[in-house]
């Protein structure tokens, strides 16, 4: 996809540090630091333990422009290496919001034995370069001061400890939680759902009922006064490592095994027979190959067969899935094979991630995200169409919108005689959907783009089309 060059643009979710700001120009991502920030940063470039995060991997790439860009007024800006997709934490399963909050705790125990910290906790500083997470927030790291707490405790438990909790404990998908607030799950939600006995599993008691004590009983302290106070009774470096290596523990103990679902074994239990198999990865190699390395999605993704296929020619493949358990199982296998280029999401795409946060901008929408130059719909329209009851011409505008001009999409049409859509005709209204056809589907597909392929599958009711977007 190609970038517009034009002047700096500050990132809409980059304005709660008025210290350092995050700027899109001609296709980098730059940070622009003021004084205070600037003096914080070269401390940190000129430490050991910063420079083996960023030799790790741990920490996206960053370096300092110098000279400062004349256009840009900050005492220092930072380049920081361009993330391939960002996503969103109530877009991730069980396994990568764990994955994530323990690298944040390794991020700053290393910190923390270096003489610094974080001043954030927030799952939002994390990203994912596909199966491995990446700490972006370079200008949250700033120098320790002696007997002061870790700023970012109320942030971490608020946006992945708790979450981790509610699913570890209760067995309650997070997702929609941290989706419906941008700070994540409060304290006191947290106790009233873990009361009685269920204030004695693990984590509960210190980091639900005393933080949320705490809180209520420094409620109209300033900070100064709790730093006081807690360097007044000898709180140390030490202790707040001690803490940390706690948190490490109580995370890695935390587990979800989810129960089975239609979806867990799907490759099994679909209507497809080996021959129709074969055809359709033949036909998704060959279209995605044609159109080059850039950004692919594969919505309804299941076990990402295809996603794996379209990542042998895409830079990056962004795998979407609604059920959390199927995708936790394909981050668990993306991880195993150490893949940097597919990047599992939990999403329903008949209700996607809107915009939210400050004015609906501070996190942005999944469409405004997704701009991608390959669009896979396998086995995905029916679904909509018949399952959730979207006209079948604003499932297309839908998919359309996902794609740049130019883009490639794929896309599957399930016929009405179809098995798995016979299944879904049977539980809805008889003629409910009279123009739920082949030649009204081709005819909106044409309306839309070019169709350069059309393949019926072996089984003949399955066709599939290869499509420029805008073509």
């Amino acid at each position: 996809m190609t970038v517009p060059d034009t002047g700096p643009r500050v990132e809409p979710g980059s304005f709660r540090d008025p210290g350092n700001r995050v700027l899109h120009r001609r296709g980098e991502v730059l940070r622009g630091l003021d004084e205070r920030a600037a003096r914080d940063w070269r401390s940190l470039a000129a430490s050991d333990f910063f420079r083996d995060l960023l030799a790790t991997g741990k920490v996206c790439g960053t370096e300092e422009l110098v000279p400062v860009p004349v256009d840009l007024p900050w005492a220092a800006v930072l380049r920081h290496e361009r993330i391939p997709f960002v996503s969103h934490p109530y877009e991730w399963s069980f396994g990568m919001l764990r994955e994530a909050a323990l690298l944040h705790l390794d991020i700053l125990a290393a910190a923390l034995a270096a003489g610094f910290t974080t001043k954030d906790g927030s799952a939002y500083n994390l990203q994912w370069r596909g199966a491995s997470p990446v700490f972006i927030d370079v200008g949250s790291f700033e120098p320790l001061r002696d007997g002061e707490p870790w700023a970012g405790y109320r942030q971490f438990c608020q946006t992945l400890l708790y979450p981790l909790l509610l699913q570890a404990h209760l067995g309650l998908d997070f997702q929609p939680w941290l989706r419906a607030r941008i700070d994540g799950i409060e304290p006191d939600q947290m106790r009233r759902l873990f009361g009685g006995g269920r204030r004695l599993r693990a984590g509960v008691l210190t980091h639900v009922h005393l933080h949320g004590a705490m809180q209520a009983r420094n409620a109209r302290a300033s900070t100064s006064d709790v730093r006081d106070q807690l360097r007044a009774a000898g709180y140390s470096r030490d202790l707040a490592l001690a803490t940390v290596r706690g948190l490490t523990r109580l995370v890695r103990r935390l587990a979800h095994r989810p129960a089975e679902t239609h979806w867990g074994d799907y490759q099994r239990t679909c209507a497809y027979s080996a021959a129709d198999r074969r055809a359709k990865e033949e036909f998704v190699d060959r279209a995605t190959a044609a159109t080059g390395p850039g950004l692919a999605l594969d919505l309804g993704a299941n076990d990402g067969r295809y996603a794996r296929i379209a990542a042998r020619h895409a830079g990056q493949v962004v795998a979407v899935e609604q059920d959390p358990a199927v995708v936790d199982a394909l981050w668990r296998a993306l991880r195993d094979e150490g893949e940097r280029r597919i990047l599992p999401l939990v999403m329903d795409l008949a209700d996607p991630s809107p915009g939210g946060g400050w004015r609906g901008v501070e996190r942005a929408s999944f469409t405004d995200r997704a701009r991608a130059d390959v669009v896979l719909a396998l086995a995905v329209v029916h679904h909509l169409a018949i399952g959730r009851n979207v006209p079948l011409p604003e499932v297309l505008d839908q998919l359309v919108a996902y794609a740049t001009t130019g883009a490639t999409l794929v896309v599957e049409f399930v016929h009405p005689e179809d098995p798995m859509a016979r299944r879904l005709l049977a539980n809805k209204p008889d003629g409910l959907f009279p123009d739920y056809r082949r030649d009204t589907f081709e005819a909106l597909l044409a309306a839309r783009g070019r169709v350069l392929r059309r393949v019926e599958l072996p089984s003949g009711t399955r066709t599939l089309y290869q499509v420029v977007v805008g073509g």
